[in-house]
């Protein structure tokens, strides 16, 4: 198996060209990584989507929408990862466009649920077929083993950094 570290231990200090001393060289950083290839899809999806007159946030809200009518903007805050602020901003513009409507919830009226127009349906099969080819072309590059270790090694990644979070959490507690 290929030592990810080029054979060096991974908390190994090193110093860079000005004398800093650091524990991980950039290159050997898994979330340097991470943030690559996420900028890079994110830019792929951008592309794809442009035609459609949306960017990836308007896009994923769309498409959790469609999987999950009636939710609210901070139940789809975090769906669509972003933070309550970024979803506000984005409701009100799909809203502006006619693509979103916002309705009181049945029981807790300061509650909106947040549905799909027909005009949003409409435009969401076309731009999902776009985000589609990115997605399809992407694990093109793997085989079916490569793309099923790859997505256990991901979760995984998620897993690690979420329990260190957490822990970083309740050190600030006290």
């Amino acid at each position: 198996m290929n030592d990810p570290y080029g054979g060096a231990h991974p908390v190994a200090e090193r110093s860079d060209n000005i004398g800093h001393m650091t524990l991980l060289a950039i290159d050997q950083r898994i979330g340097n990584h991470l943030k690559r290839a996420e900028q890079e899809l994110m830019a792929a999806k951008t592309a794809a989507l442009r035609p459609f007159d949306l960017n990836v946030p308007q896009y994923t809200l769309l498409l959790v929408v469609a999987q999950e009518p009636g939710l609210s903007g901070a139940e789809l805050a975090r769906r669509c990862l972003v933070t309550p602020q970024t979803m506000s901003s984005v409701l009100r513009t799909l809203e502006s466009r006619e693509l979103v409507k916002r309705e009181p919830h049945p029981v807790h009226s300061h509650v909106h649920e947040v549905r799909l127009t027909r005009k949003a349906r409409e435009l969401l099969n076309d731009a999902d077929r776009a985000a589609c080819e990115v997605e399809l072309r992407l694990g093109a590059a793997f085989s079916e083993e490569e793309s099923r270790l790859l997505l256990d090694l991901l979760g995984r990644c998620t897993a690690t950094l979420t329990e260190i979070t957490a822990e970083q959490r309740t050190r600030m507690r006290g």
